[in-house]
C-alpha cells in the first residue's frame, strides 16, 4: 500500500468513526427525548388569568364577591384590581368575612376595610342575598371563592343568591373559577328538595363533583333561580387542571379546614357537627379527629379549648374527649358512614346522640339517614339506597362539566 494510499485509508476511518459516534448520539438524544415525560402545564386558577377578565371590567363600576382565598399569586384580587385601575364599589363577604377568621355561623357584619377603604357587604348576617340597594350603581360583578366541593360548604349558596339577584337586575356576572379539592369523585345522599336550606339549597349530592364554575352553569341550565331566571355569566377557567388532578389550597378556605387532611374529611365528618361528639373544633387539628368525653370511645384523647380565629365556643371547651385520631391514616377514605355508624354504635347516651335531629336532616338533605343507622343498617346498604338519585345525577353532571 502507497503512502498516498494509506492517508487516504485513515482519513476515511476517522470520518466514518466521527459519523459513528455522531449517529450513537443522535439515537441516544432522540431516545432520551421519546421516553421523557411530557412537561406538566402549568395551573393557573381563573383569577391568574387576567388578561382574560381585565377587559371586560374597563370603564365599570365592579362589585366583587370575595374573601381572604381570592388571590392573584400572592396578591389579594381586590388589591390586584385596584392595582390595575378597576373601580372597585363594594365588596361583598360570605361566611366566615372578607378576611376568613369568623367563627362558623357566626353572623358577619358590615364593615369597611382599612387597607382600602372600600364598603364591605356581609352576605352572612342580616342579609344573606344582596338587596336592591346593595347593587345599586353597579355595573358587574364578580365572584371569587375557593370552594372544596361539598353540598354544606355555604360558599355555594352565596353563589345561588348572587347569581339569583344578577339576574334579577340583569347584572353580568364573572366567575373566577378554581379547581376542586374533592372534585375527582361523586358521592352521598342526593338533597330532597323538601330539605332545602342555607346548607344546601341544589338537589345535589354530598360530594357534587363540580367547580364553582360548573355549579353556576347548572344552576343556570337547570333552571334553579327563582322564576327560572338566568343569570348572564362568564367563567374564566382554571387552566391546567382536570378533575383526577389532586389540588392543595394555598390558603385554608375557613378557619376550621386548615390543611389537605381535613378537607378531604370533611364531607365525612361534618355529619358529626349536629351530634354529641367532637371533630376537632377548639384544637389546631379541626375535622382530624373524633371523640366524645367517655374513655369507651378510644385511647386517643384531646382537650377542645377556645381558640380566636378558629372556635370561640367549642363543643366540650375544657373537657377531655376521647377517640380516634385519623391524622394517622395512610389512605384518606372517600365521603364515608363508617365513623358516624361506629361512634353512634359504642356511644354510651344513643338516646341523645343526634341532638339537633333537624340540622342533621338538612346535612343530610333527607330525614331517612338518621333512621337508617338507628335500625343498624349497614354501610353498604344504606349507600345501596342512593344509587339510583345518584347516577341520575351523574348523567345530569356531565352536560355542565368544563373538565376533563
Amino acid at each position: 500500500m502507497t503512502k498516498t494510499t494509506t492517508l487516504i485509508f485513515i482519513s476515511l476511518m476517522i470520518c466514518f468513526t466521527q459519523f459513528s459516534c455522531r449517529q450513537q448520539s443522535e439515537n441516544k438524544n432522540r431516545l432520551l427525548t421519546e421516553n421523557k415525560p411530557a412537561a406538566k402545564k402549568q395551573l393557573l386558577t381563573g383569577a391568574e388569568q387576567y388578561k382574560q377578565y381585565l377587559p371586560l371590567l374597563k370603564n365599570k363600576k365592579v362589585g366583587i364577591v370575595v374573601n381572604q382565598t381570592a388571590r392573584v399569586g400572592a396578591i389579594h384580587l381586590v388589591d390586584f384590581l385596584l392595582n390595575h385601575g378597576v373601580t372597585i364599589c363594594k365588596v361583598f363577604a360570605p361566611e366566615h368575612g372578607f378576611r376568613g377568621d369568623a367563627d362558623a355561623g357566626e353572623h358577619i357584619q358590615n364593615a369597611k376595610d382599612v387597607k382600602t377603604g372600600l364598603p364591605i357587604i356581609s352576605l352572612y348576617g342580616k342579609n344573606k342575598r344582596p338587596t336592591a340597594e346593595m347593587l345599586k350603581n353597579i355595573d358587574i360583578m364578580i365572584f371569587d371563592i375557593q370552594d372544596i366541593g361539598v353540598r354544606f360548604y355555604t360558599y355555594i349558596s352565596t353563589l345561588h343568591y348572587v347569581m339569583d339577584t344578577c339576574a334579577e337586575y340583569k347584572i353580568p356576572l364573572i366567575i373566577l373559577d378554581r379547581p376542586n379539592p374533592n372534585g375527582s369523585y361523586v358521592a352521598g345522599p342526593v338533597l330532597d328538595m323538601t330539605f332545602n336550606s342555607f346548607v344546601g339549597m341544589h338537589p345535589v349530592p354530598v360530594v357534587h363533583g363540580l367547580t364553582i364554575g360548573e355549579l353556576a352553569n347548572m344552576i343556570n341550565g337547570e333552571g334553579w333561580l327563582s322564576k327560572h331566571r338566568v343569570c348572564e355569566l362568564t367563567v374564566i377557567l382554571v387552566s391546567g387542571w382536570k378533575h383526577s388532578q389532586p389540588y392543595s389550597l394555598p390558603v385554608k378556605p375557613s378557619p376550621n379546614l386548615p390543611n389537605d387532611l381535613s378537607i378531604q374529611l370533611y364531607p365525612s365528618l361534618c355529619f358529626f357537627e349536629p351530634t354529641t361528639i367532637s371533630i376537632g373544633r377548639g384544637t389546631y387539628f379541626p375535622f382530624q379527629v373524633i371523640g366524645y368525653p367517655d374513655t369507651s370511645q378510644g385511647t386517643f384523647s384531646f382537650m377542645p379549648k377556645s381558640i380566636d380565629g378558629m372556635s370561640v365556643n367549642p363543643k366540650y371547651s375544657g373537657t377531655t374527649c376521647y377517640g380516634e385520631d385519623l391524622r394517622k391514616l395512610k389512605t384518606v377514605p372517600p365521603f364515608t358512614l363508617k365513623y358516624l355508624i361506629e361512634f353512634y354504635r359504642k356511644n354510651p347516651d344513643k338516646e341523645n346522640f343526634f341532638k339537633q335531629k333537624r340540622f342533621f336532616n338538612l346535612l343530610s338533605g333527607n330525614d331517612k339517614l338518621i333512621k337508617q343507622i338507628k335500625q343498624g343498617i349497614p354501610e353498604q346498604e344504606i349507600t345501596a339506597s342512593w344509587q339510583q338519585d345518584l347516577d341520575a345525577y351523574k348523567h345530569k353532571r356531565k352536560k355542565y362539566l368544563l373538565y376533563p
